[in-house]
């Protein structure tokens, strides 16, 4: 796959009097992969903002307006496949009128954006900033297409404006391809070859090249991913924008500790992550606990930030807002409870489980829609595997043979989400994910990083998994769960 604005072919081991030498090539930065935004879903919300703001930003351009039409007095988008299936429970809808309002998942207001909901529901208008109030009446204008998916993937929308005469003024089609990243169609049938990503010094395409270049190069995962980084931002701008993340994380996982009620959507699921945390801090110092709680603690953070997640909170895709539990949970369990664990070492973790998301979604998918769960709580387990095993002094043939052993035991997990709500089985699973990720850094941690199926193998059975699954189990709420558990 393919995103707009972000990656190209690579080659690798070039060098110039020893140097590396600066290469285009298929790099995907940190902070694509993590990205702070607003729940439930990276690929239903997050993403159908985005491409609402890309819209309006065309729409202000003015290049691709159709000759003859007026000025746009009417906006119009149909939701098609995953995005119309499970749109109403992951608040597609919402998403896309913000997005045509002005909003931006990185800097959300959730105050102000209920307000504008509400002046839009009852007004019919829509005042985008910096173009003419456009007509937008929800129950006409946005349309729910329940027929076969757009053909360039899962989660696809087409947004429109049209004249006062009824005449189109532009229409785009973009796709919502998981983690909040987004391309137009044009940019999704784009060759490979003519996409042009940021010039780095140690460009990667695969596990193997990555492995390779940190014992040519003398760095380590984490210390290559920052030098590419260093392509595109100061270590200063790197080191805060980490910071950021790392705030945003903890900063949900204590919310979440503390909230309390019935999550959002009709389900009527109770948050069970402040009870939990309760009853193991009681627990604590009696010398009562079977050494397995620590997996309750483990799972409890996850837990946490994902109810804040189902119920619309700020979180940081990890790689998608489904899995944004994972890695918090897996960070913050390093950080409250491995002796010698220190704060200073979380941007390791963060740089190391971003060189492996992207080469994950590079080479396979990170969308529920496109391959299944296993894409998203498969990837954060992987990646969270791969932070941890690095901030515990693995090598870099552990830390890839930690994120093998996670994500390869989540291969074939399906994405069947009861009633369209990232709430079950997405919150539990998130838990569950954190666990398993601990648990593959600690085995790799116990051999030399030599192991039979390597993690570039690995990433490409998911690939193949997710095409051959059937899209009943792919977000659409088709199959699984999501029909054999009453939603009301």
């Amino acid at each position: 796959m393919q995103d707009g604005g972000g990656t190209g072919e690579v080659a690798i081991g070039l060098t110039i009097a020893g140097k590396p030498r600066l290469m285009r090539g298929m790099f995907l930065s940190v902070f694509d992969i993590f990205k702070v935004g607003v729940g439930p879903s990276s690929s239903h919300t997050i993403g159908p903002m985005v491409a609402a703001g890309r819209f309006l930003a065309a729409l202000r351009d003015g290049a691709d307006r159709i000759p003859g039409a007026g000025e746009p007095a009417r906006l119009v988008c149909r939701l098609h496949g995953s995005l119309a299936f499970t749109g109403k429970g992951h608040a597609t809808d919402r998403a896309v009128i913000l997005g045509l309002a002005g909003f931006d998942p990185g800097d959300f207001d959730a105050r102000r954006a209920a307000e504008v909901l509400e002046r839009i529901a009852a007004t019919g208008r829509i005042a985008p900033p910096d173009l003419p109030e456009m007509a937008f009446d929800a129950a006409r204008d946005l349309v729910f297409d329940y027929g076969p998916p757009l053909p360039g993937h899962a989660n696809g929308l087409v947004l429109s404006a049209w004249d006062a005469r009824g005449n189109l003024h532009m229409q785009e089609t973009y796709y919502s391809i998981g983690g909040g990243f987004v391309q137009t169609a044009r940019e999704h049938d784009r060759p490979r070859d003519e996409a042009e990503g940021p010039a780095v010094p140690h460009p990667f395409r695969t596990v193997a090249e990555l492995v390779a270049l940190t014992r040519t190069r003398g760095l380590t995962i984490a210390g290559l991913q920052r030098a590419n980084e260093r392509a595109l931002r100061s270590d200063a701008e790197i080191d805060a924008g980490l910071a950021r993340l790392w705030a945003v994380m903890t900063e949900c996982i204590d919310r979440g500790l503390a909230g309390e009620g019935i999550l959002p959507g009709g389900l009527k699921v109770r948050r069970r992550a402040r009870a939990i945390h309760e009853r193991l801090l009681a627990e604590r110092g009696q010398n009562l606990t079977a050494p397995h709680t620590i997996n309750d603690w483990i799972s409890v953070y996850a837990i946490a930030v994902n109810e804040e997640n189902a119920a619309g909170a700020q979180v940081v895709t990890a790689p998608t807002n489904g899995a944004s539990g994972v890695i918090p949970a897996t960070i913050r369990y390093y950080l409250d409870h491995v002796p010698g664990a220190t704060r200073a070492k979380v941007p390791e973790f963060l740089l190391t489980a971003g060189a492996i998301g992207a080469l994950i979604k590079s080479n396979a998918s990170i969308s529920g829609a496109e391959v299944g769960c296993q894409g998203e709580v498969g990837s954060a387990a992987a990646m969270a595997a791969a932070g941890l095993a690095a901030v515990l002094g693995g090598t870099p043939a552990q830390i890839e043979n930690a994120a093998e052993i996670a994500l390869e035991h989540h291969l074939g997990m399906t994405c069947d989400p009861i009633a369209g709500l990232v709430q079950a089985p997405c919150i539990e699973r998130n838990g569950l994910g954190a666990i398993k990720a601990v648990s593959a850094a600690s085995l790799a941690l116990r051999g030399d990083g030599q192991h039979l199926v390597s993690l570039d193998a690995c990433i490409e059975t998911m690939r193949q998994t997710g095409r051959d699954m059937d899209s009943r189990y792919k977000e659409t709420s088709l199959g699984g769960l999501a029909v054999n558990v009453p939603a009301c």
